[in-house]
C-alpha cells in the first residue's frame, strides 16, 4: 500500500479486475444503453441491455493495461467529436515541452468534455495523457469510480466535512498533484474552482491554489514552489453550450428563490448532456506556465484569470450576446485574431443564435445572453 492508493488511478494490474467488475456490473449495460438510445432504452431496455453488454465485452476483451483502455476511450472520444463538434481546434501546444509534466488548469464549464478535450488536444500534440481530478461526489456508482480510475482519473475528497478531515484530504492531494509532477513527471488537470461557471465568468478560486501550496516546504521561497508546479492556464471555449438551458434554470432559481435543489443524478444527467449534445467549434487554448514573482494565492489566481481571459477564442454566439445586452461591441470580437467566424456568415449565424436562445423559456434568456457574453467582457478587461 501506499499513501495515495484510495485516490489514485489504477495501474495496469489492476485493470482486468476492474473492467470484470464493470462489465458484470447490470447498471454500466443500462447507462450504455439510454446514453446510446435514449428513446428506446425505456421499452426495449430488456433486448438493447444484453446486446449492448456482449459488445463491450468484445470491446475490452483485449485490455490489460491503462494505454489498451484509453485507445478504447479515443474511438468513442472521436465519434463523439465528428458527431457534436463542427471543429475541434488548439492554439499553444508548440510553446510546451512534450517531456514535461505540467499542471494545466483550465476553466471549468463542462463536467467531463473539458478535461476530455484537454487530453485530445494534448495526446495527439505527442504529449502523455493526462491524470484528471474528479470530485467524489460524482462517483455516486461503483462503476463510475472504476471507469473514472481505468481512465487516469484521481479522486478530490469533497464529502469530508470536519474541518480537521478536510484538511487532512487537502493535504493528500496536494502531496499527491506534486509527486505525480516532479516524480512521474505526469501531466495533470484540475479546473480553477469547484463547481461549473454557470454564468459564462471564469474566476479562479484562490482556496485551489491555497490546496497546491499545502505541500511547500516551510523553508521553500512562495514563488519558486509555483514555478516548480509549471502550471499552465487553459481556456476552453464552447460555441454552444449542451447545457446552457438547464444552467440557466438553476441560476435563476438561485436569483429569484436563493436556492436552488439538485436532483438525484442531476450530475450524470449533465455529463450525459454535455457529451451527447451538439457544441459547435470547441477551441482549446494553451497558455505559459507561470514563471514570474508571485505575493501570494490570489496573485497566481489573478494570473490564471488573465492568460484565461485573454487566451479565450470568441466565437459568433459570445459576440451575439454581447451586443444582444446593449454593450458596446468596440472592435475586439470582431478583429481580434482568434475570431473562428467569417463576416460574410454573420448573418446566418446570429439567426441560429436568435433561435437558440429564443427556445430558451423566456425568464430565462437573459441569463443565457449574460453567460454567452461574459467572456466578452472579461477578454476585454485583460486587453493591455
Amino acid at each position: 500500500m501506499t499513501d495515495f492508493d484510495d485516490i489514485r488511478p489504477y495501474h495496469d494490474d489492476e485493470v482486468r479486475p476492474a473492467l470484470d467488475r464493470i462489465l458484470n456490473d447490470p447498471e454500466l449495460a443500462d447507462a450504455v444503453a439510454k446514453l446510446k438510445f435514449p428513446h428506446l432504452a425505456g421499452p426495449l431496455g430488456f433486448i438493447l441491455r444484453p446486446i449492448v453488454k456482449n459488445v463491450m465485452k468484445r470491446q475490452l476483451a483485449a485490455v490489460d493495461s491503462v494505454d489498451k483502455f484509453q485507445q478504447v476511450v479515443e474511438k468513442y472520444m472521436r465519434h463523439m467529436i465528428e458527431t457534436t463538434t463542427t471543429r475541434l481546434t488548439s492554439s499553444g501546444l508548440d510553446q510546451l515541452d512534450p517531456n514535461g509534466g505540467y499542471l494545466f488548469i483550465s476553466n471549468h464549464r463542462d463536467i467531463a468534455m473539458d478535461p476530455a478535450f484537454v487530453n485530445w488536444s494534448i495526446y495527439h500534440a505527442g504529449f502523455q495523457t493526462l491524470r484528471i481530478a474528479i470530485g467524489d461526489n460524482l462517483l455516486t456508482k461503483p462503476y463510475v469510480s472504476d471507469l473514472m480510475r481505468l481512465n487516469k482519473s484521481f479522486i478530490v475528497n469533497r464529502s469530508a466535512k470536519a474541518p480537521r478531515e478536510k484538511l487532512k484530504a487537502a493535504k493528500k492531494l496536494s502531496a499527491y498533484i506534486h509527486h505525480s509532477l516532479t516524480e512521474d513527471k505526469a501531466n495533470i488537470w484540475i479546473a480553477q474552482r469547484e463547481g461549473r461557471a454557470k454564468d459564462g465568468n471564469d474566476l479562479t478560486n484562490t482556496a485551489v491554489i491555497g490546496m497546491l501550496m499545502l505541500n511547500r516546504p516551510k523553508a521553500q521561497d512562495f514563488s519558486e514552489y509555483v514555478r516548480s508546479l509549471k502550471i499552465v492556464p487553459v481556456s476552453i471555449s464552447y460555441e454552444q453550450d449542451p447545457c446552457d438551458a438547464a444552467k440557466a434554470h438553476e441560476l435563476f432559481a438561485q436569483r429569484t428563490t436563493g436556492r436552488y435543489e439538485k436532483g438525484d443524478q442531476e450530475d450524470v444527467q449533465s455529463i450525459a448532456k454535455g457529451i451527447a449534445g451538439q457544441k459547435g467549434h470547441v477551441h482549446v487554448a494553451f497558455g505559459s506556465a507561470l514563471s514570474g514573482e508571485y505575493a501570494d494565492t490570489d496573485a497566481v489566481a489573478a494570473e490564471i484569470d488573465r492568460q484565461i481571459w485573454a487566451q479565450y477564442v470568441l466565437h459568433a454566439s459570445n459576440c451575439f450576446a454581447f451586443d444582444a445586452e446593449g454593450e458596446e461591441a468596440r472592435s475586439l470580437p470582431y478583429s481580434d485574431k482568434n475570431v473562428p467566424f467569417e463576416p460574410g456568415n454573420v448573418r446566418e449565424e446570429r439567426a441560429a443564435f436568435d433561435l437558440r436562445v429564443g427556445s430558451v423559456p423566456s425568464e430565462y434568456r437573459d441569463i443565457v445572453l449574460e453567460m454567452y457574453a461574459n467572456p466578452v467582457r472579461n477578454k476585454l478587461k485583460a486587453r493591455p
